[in-house]
């Protein structure tokens, strides 16, 4: 199984970005896919995720400015992100938690390679 993301660059501060990530694979299914974020000094935080079920939730620092989009049974998500600040600037990391087929111990975390974002004020 393989969790990749693209997309990510630099903006000025009330710019736009948008990140999409993939999960391939030996999938037998995906109970969640989210984003998550490391600026430097600190630990990684949640973002954005989203469900089997359809439902996403969002760190209280972006909501109304990220929006994540997409379907755990296509693989795909997707991370729009508006109104950037600087403090946004960070790696951020798609996340899977995935059932491999070929897996005996049920749903592991798989981790992207991480893309950087940066926002200049």
């Amino acid at each position: 199984v393989q969790v990749v993301e693209s997309g990510g660059g630099l903006v000025q501060a009330g710019g736009s970005l948008r990140l999409s990530c993939a999960a391939s694979g030996t999938i037998w299914s995906i109970n969640s896919m989210g984003w998550y974020r490391q600026a430097p000094g600190k630990s990684r935080e949640l973002v954005a995720r989203i469900t089997s079920a359809g439902s996403t939730d969002y760190a209280d620092s972006v909501k109304g400015r990220f929006t994540m989009s997409g379907d755990t049974a296509m693989h795909t998500v997707s991370l729009q992100m508006n109104s950037l600040k600087p403090e946004d600037t960070a790696v951020y990391y798609c996340h899977g938690f995935i059932t491999d087929r070929n897996g005996l111990g049920g749903a592991l975390d798989y981790w992207g390679q991480g893309t950087q974002v940066t926002v200049s004020s």
